[in-house]
């Protein structure tokens, strides 16, 4: 019999919500999602922890669902981390590692990592990511592993995302007052690419946006590695409170005209919007909802291209975009998002593992599988993709996600 011989945790804390995967892996190395579940959150602000009690009791909550339907305790999880405080910056780093005859070993890497991050990264900020890009040795450069070479003068340049140690550790006290450690804190749009991206996508270019309730995160990946995080301090609860404010309702309301009427190609023609709510029927004007929907997300949009931009990514990825994220459920939001981006936009959908994986295959839990996926990289590197089980031999996801953390 092939019974489960561990088990790995994504948690999701987000602004507005809190969601968790819970899978087992067995002995042939088979993947089944066993558990999961998602509660409302408090106590946080755009991504950041503004109260440690609120998340913690969200947290705590519920995970005690979730371990009701694994029938596994929860004590540790790969937790995933928002903010417009999380930079994403290039560092440079070179090491002599002896005479021109010398071959280069991991001893020789392990130090130039060293080098190219002490005294780059600031004191008030902790390393979430750190991926090597390429190396160069004694001038020759474009080396993905220097290891078995010989030469003189190792070069490297890596692409490393950072956090503000205050915020990491509001959220490792958040998880750890619910009785759960904090493995990794993983950037929330990093965490859903490891769900939704295949390898050809990861070797071309492409970006995933991943909006949620209060932020819209970018990640950028190519030649395989990640290349840059982004946050964009606003999600689609803004375009709750601009409907309400406009339309002079409350959030409720709004919120259910924004999941019930709304699509992203902004057509609607003079049809009224009938919402009963009590005895009371109220009726808005189609054009004016999609006036305010679309300048909402023209901004967000904007903004995202910004990131882009600094990215030196913008109409430059040939794989073109994946929308993960609660967000992501309005309905054509890719038709408004591949009109304002300028490139192809799809939504992602977290890959087809065991279990009960159907119930997690959607926008909204992109960024919990990944976390549950990259808590199972951490100990053997493997990779599912379709009932596909990549081992420890080899396998794209393996030499990419072995790589994350120096």
């Amino acid at each position: 019999m092939d019974e489960i011989k561990r088990y790995a945790v994504g948690l999701d804390v987000g602004t507005e919500n809190v969601r968790a995967v819970v899978a087992g892996v067995s002995d042939s190395g088979k993947i089944s999602v066993v558990g999961y579940g998602e509660g409302k959150n408090t106590g946080m602000r755009k991504g950041v922890v503004s109260a440690v009690a609120g998340p913690s009791e969200a947290i705590d909550k519920m995970l005690a669902e979730v371990e009701r339907m694994s029938g596994h305790t929860i004590r540790n999880a790969t937790v995933s981390i928002n903010g417009s405080q999380i930079l994403s910056a290039k560092v440079r780093g070179m090491v002599a590692v002896g005479a021109v005859d010398h071959e280069i070993n991991e001893d020789d890497v392990d130090r130039l990592k060293e080098v190219a991050v002490t005294g780059q990264i600031p004191a008030n900020r902790e390393t979430l990511v750190a991926v090597p890009l390429s190396y160069t040795l004694d001038g020759q450069g474009g080396i993905k592993d220097p290891v078995g070479m010989t030469g003189a003068r190792l070069e490297m340049t890596a692409s490393v995302v950072t956090a503000l140690v205050p915020h990491c550790e509001a959220l490792r006290k958040s998880t750890m007052n619910a009785d759960v450690v904090a493995d990794r804190l993983i950037p929330s749009a990093v965490a859903a690419g490891r769900a939704v991206l295949d390898e050809k996508q990861l070797e071309n270019g492409v970006a995933v946006i991943d909006m949620g309730a209060a932020t819209t995160s970018v990640a950028v990946f190519e030649e395989g590695d990640l290349q840059y995080v982004g946050v964009v301090p606003e999600g689609s609860n803004n375009i709750t409170n601009d409907l309400a404010i406009v339309l002079k309702i409350d959030t409720e309301i709004a919120d259910e005209i924004k999941c019930r009427f709304v699509t992203g190609n902004f057509k609607g023609g003079e049809r009224k919007i009938v919402i009963k709510t009590g005895r009371e029927e109220l009726s808005f004007d189609r054009n004016e909802v999609n006036k305010i929907v679309e300048a909402r997300l023209s901004e967000i949009f904007e903004r995202v291209r910004k990131e882009l931009k600094v990215a030196h990514y913008d109409r430059r990825l040939p794989e073109g975009i994946v929308l993960t994220g609660g967000g992501a459920k309005m309905r054509d939001i890719e038709v408004c998002a591949r009109d304002m981006l300028e490139a192809a936009v799809k939504i992602g959908t977290p890959i087809k593992l065991g279990g009960v994986s159907d119930s997690v295959e959607k926008p909204e839990y992109a960024a919990a599988v990944g976390l549950m996926l990259m808590a199972i990289d951490g100990v053997d590197g493997g990779y599912v993709q379709e009932k596909k089980v990549y081992k420890s031999g080899g396998g794209f996801f393996k030499n990419l996600l072995n790589k994350f953390k120096f």
